[in-house]
């Protein structure tokens, strides 16, 4: 599946019954881009954090950090806001009642990126209605 089949099945906000499809062809995505850089499609899994971000699962978090991390290109297209569907607090506060590593560096950067005023008035709402008028258009 590309961008535009997966555009075409889920459109801007697939319904709850999708978001397992859509966590696989994530995990998928990034095996492939694991694997060797421009094997998966990072353009797909951009738009597949989207549809997590807008979910506002936590436990989609490590999934989308994951991807993110998954190569260069990888992390250059998916945002780091991806990770704060649920809201910064909670994302924190969800990564730190976790022992995994990648629970550790995500939050680690994230507390970073906070100290360097990355997430001055991030707003759930506001970035969703951004992401909304990027793939709406």
């Amino acid at each position: 599946m590309d961008v535009e089949e997966c555009w075409r099945r889920y459109g801007l906000r697939p319904v709850d019954a999708d978001l397992d499809e859509i966590r696989t062809l994530l995990r998928e995505h990034t095996a492939r881009e694991r694997r060797s850089q421009g094997e998966g499609d990072t353009e797909l899994m951009r738009l597949c954090c989207f549809y997590l971000f807008n979910s506002g699962d936590v436990d989609d978090v490590l999934l989308i950090w994951s991807a993110k991390q998954a190569s260069f290109d990888a992390a250059c297209s998916i945002d780091i806001e991806f990770l704060l569907g649920h809201g910064l607090d909670a994302t924190k506060a969800h990564l730190s009642a976790n022992c995994a590593p990648a629970a550790a560096a995500a939050l680690d950067r994230l507390r970073e990126l906070e100290a360097d005023g990355e997430f001055e008035g991030f707003s759930v709402e506001e970035r969703s209605a951004s992401y909304d008028r990027y793939y709406g258009d």
